[in-house]
């Protein structure tokens, strides 16, 4: 497994943050966007996150931005306040080198500052997602449902996996 420096994104990061999600929207299933959002977009998305006080975090590879996650309101309700979605995008070449369990890692400390209460990892393509799966699963996510052909992307239906993980305190107390 291969180490990678976590810290707080920053919109300099966006041109590499830009081109992985790119790469995931054409390639891949794990986003249900068919186009990719281009950097003033991106640039939107990110400030946004920020704004609303969430954590974006980027890891790097000999100075090279390896991938990136961020977590976002799971719904905009008020009553899901304390809820969050993680969402985590690598770079195809530093797949399978354990740099998306170190930032689900730091997202889930993050969140966790925060008093969120409850983190859902929404995965699209569970027949081809293995990789998220376990790694969801290593961080003490636990399976909740399957929500069967919901997109249609590159030709073919996609379902999604929703795994759940409590933070913090939980439902054991109480949001302030």
């Amino acid at each position: 497994m291969l180490a990678a420096p976590i810290r707080p994104a920053t919109l300099a990061d966006i041109p590499a943050i830009t081109a992985i999600y790119a790469d995931s929207v054409t390639r891949a299933t794990a986003s249900f966007e068919l186009e990719p959002p281009d950097e003033a977009e991106m640039t939107r998305r990110m400030r946004a996150l920020l704004d609303g006080d969430f954590p974006y975090v980027v890891a790097e590879v000999d100075g090279t931005i390896a991938g990136y996650a961020y977590a976002a309101l799971y719904r905009t309700r008020p009553a899901y306040r304390r809820t969050v979605e993680d969402s985590i995008y690598i770079a195809p070449s530093m797949q399978r080198r354990g740099i998306g369990r170190a930032l689900l890692e730091r997202l889930i400390i993050e969140c966790e500052a925060r008093d969120f209460r409850q983190m859902i990892a929404v995965i699209g393509d569970s027949k081809n997602q293995a990789g998220s799966i376990a790694v969801h699963k290593a961080a003490g996510f636990t399976h909740v449902g399957i929500l069967a052909d919901v997109g249609f992307k590159h030709g073919r239906w996609v379902d999604t996996l929703l795994m759940q993980r409590a933070l913090g305190r939980g439902a054991n107390a109480n949001p302030d």
